[in-house]
């Protein structure tokens, strides 16, 4: 059950992969994208925003009225990339125990979106979190986000650039007070949503 339980929220999610030094997510994206066709299609939610970098991804979802599951969601879609992965770490004995892969961290960081204003607060985060990583100079540059849908739906205007946005998002405190290190060659890599 979900730790929350509003039925049909917007929730803001932050989900990362054990290894932070990983580029699991961006090497895989399309078993990422499947992972989450698969379980959209058995327990659907809507998908406001989504972003993946190379060791964790933001998404803001709409679950439908009546249904508050979102830790069910996010169990099966963790379940689902490792098992297309089939990459499997060094797993602890805990790991074995429950059944888990050893690629994702337990759980995730969630928030209930309150309001138009918080909305466009978390919206402005998932698209801007390549940026402030380093990874892209504009955020329309990196290919791993909704934005380009949001762009090509005319929601967003072509030159859009992010506002200053501060705050606990989910993320690690190192990352969201620097950019972290990241391999260069990886920046003109373009997996797409």
């Amino acid at each position: 059950m979900s730790r929350l339980a509003l039925p049909g929220s917007t929730i803001f999610f932050s989900v990362m992969l054990q290894n932070r030094s990983s580029d699991l997510l961006i090497r895989h994206v399309a078993a990422l994208r499947t992972a989450v066709s698969t379980v959209r299609r058995r327990h659907p939610f809507r998908i406001d925003a989504f972003v993946v970098l190379p060791d964790h991804l933001h998404a803001i979802l709409t679950l439908p009225p009546g249904d508050a599951n979102y830790g069910l969601r996010w169990r099966r879609i963790k379940a689902e990339f490792a098992r297309q992965v089939g990459e499997r770490p060094q797993q602890r004995a805990s790991h074995i125990a429950k059944g888990e892969s050893g690629i994702w961290q337990r759980g995730f960081w969630d928030h209930v979106i309150r309001n138009p204003e918080d909305m466009a607060l978390h919206l402005a985060y998932c698209w801007a979190d390549p940026v402030r990583h380093g990874l892209v100079r504009r955020a329309q540059d990196w290919e791993a986000s909704s934005i380009h849908r949001d762009l090509r739906d005319g929601r967003l205007p072509d030159d859009w650039s992010p506002p200053l946005v501060t705050g606990a998002f989910g993320e690690r405190r190192d990352d969201a007070d620097s950019v972290v290190a990241w391999d260069a060659s990886h920046a003109t890599h373009r997996p797409t949503l």
